[in-house]
């Protein structure tokens, strides 16, 4: 059995992939720097042990151009997607600005050296150290993605942008009228703005640069990529650097163990691309399992002696999370939660929708 899993983990592993944003090993004579210095902290092990500066480190990339042909193993975007509209979008993406009391961005829950997921908690904490019900999704390859959120309440990623700008546990706007009040203070999202919209500053053009840069957030051209669609290397589609390349034995023998025992019928692939998610929902057991029980949330150390404990509010005291159920009200629907896909999963710990 070990052998097993551990097959299944070097597929996997190697299903990792170069593309948007993409977290790239450092060298092995890097040196922590003061701003990673650990000096004045009560442990030398981090609560929230981070691994963004010492493990890896974030490349800006053409994310325009990587949209316009899309990497080896993924399918083509349904519409081309604007450099204006990408670039304004990774501004908003990280600005602190958009929440309520300016100190939380979008990618400080979607951190890009940790595959747009979060590593250090199992759910995030959020405006005033509140805590979130759910593990941070993936945002790599959510163009693709045909439901959104783990309970498939939004199908627009437009629309999408605003439940986490309002949630009062996420970044507490108080509303979305707050929100373009604030951007319309600033003159260069103004110019921006006017420049890319003929409406200009609206609600439907935040959802729009927003979900631009998202869908600009490609992965793929992986090792496994490169093997299981060799034929497409021929045509350009992938680094022509890589081709001929070896696939490591045990990854080969962990997709046969990943094909035969069926888990594939659930991250699915097929002769063309490989997205790893059939993106239904399914009842894997793990939410009926947590039912009911009362919440511990972690102790995080902030700063050297300064600690936060997530508030427990009426919402989240106990874990009554009911997946998709919530959204259709179909009791056969009870801790049904959409499929994640696999990409870059060596990068997306903790896993499930609890990240339990």
């Amino acid at each position: 059995m070990p052998c097993l899993f551990a097959a299944l983990w070097v597929c996997l592993v190697a299903a990792e992939v170069s593309g948007a944003e993409t977290a790239q090993a450092l060298p092995s004579d890097h040196r922590v720097g003061l701003a990673d210095s650990r000096v004045g902290y009560e442990s030398q092990a981090y609560v929230t042990d981070s691994k963004g500066v010492i493990v890896s480190l974030g490349q800006r990339q053409s994310l325009h151009r990587l949209s316009e042909t899309p990497p080896l193993g993924l399918p083509q975007l349904a519409s081309p997607l604007q450099a204006g509209e990408i670039n304004l979008g990774r501004q908003l993406f990280f600005d602190r600005r958009l929440s309520v009391n300016e100190t939380l961005s979008c990618a400080m829950c979607h951190i890009p050296e940790q595959g747009f997921t979060q590593n250090e908690l199992a759910t995030p904490v959020g405006h005033l150290g509140k805590g979130v019900r759910r593990n941070v999704p993936s945002l790599y390859n959510v163009a693709y993605t045909g439901v959104l959120f783990l309970d498939g309440r939004e199908t627009s990623l437009e629309d999408q942008i605003w439940s986490p700008l309002l949630a009062v546990n996420e970044m507490a706007n108080p509303s979305r009228e707050a929100v373009l009040k604030k951007l319309a203070s600033n003159a260069d999202y103004r110019a921006q703005f006017n420049a890319l919209y003929p409406a200009g500053l609206t609600e439907e053009s935040v959802g729009r640069a927003l979900a631009a840069y998202q869908r600009a957030l490609l992965s793929g051209d992986s090792p496994f990529d490169r093997w299981y669609f060799v034929d497409q290397m021929t045509t350009g589609t992938g680094d022509p650097r890589e081709s001929g390349k070896p696939y490591p034995p045990l990854a080969e023998e962990g997709f046969a163990v990943f094909q035969k025992k069926g888990c594939a019928s659930c991250h699915r692939l097929n002769e063309s691309n490989a997205l790893f998610t059939d993106s239904q929902f399914h009842n894997t057991g793990t939410g009926f399992r947590r039912y009911g029980r009362a919440l511990r949330p972690p102790k995080v150390q902030l700063a050297p002696g300064i600690y936060v404990v997530p508030t427990v509010d009426a919402e989240t005291e106990t874990f009554t999370d009911e997946g998709r159920y919530e959204v259709t009200g179909n009791p056969a629907d009870r801790w049904r939660y959409r499929t994640p896909s696999l990409r870059n999963v060596a990068l997306t710990a903790p896993y499930m929708h609890d990240g339990s």
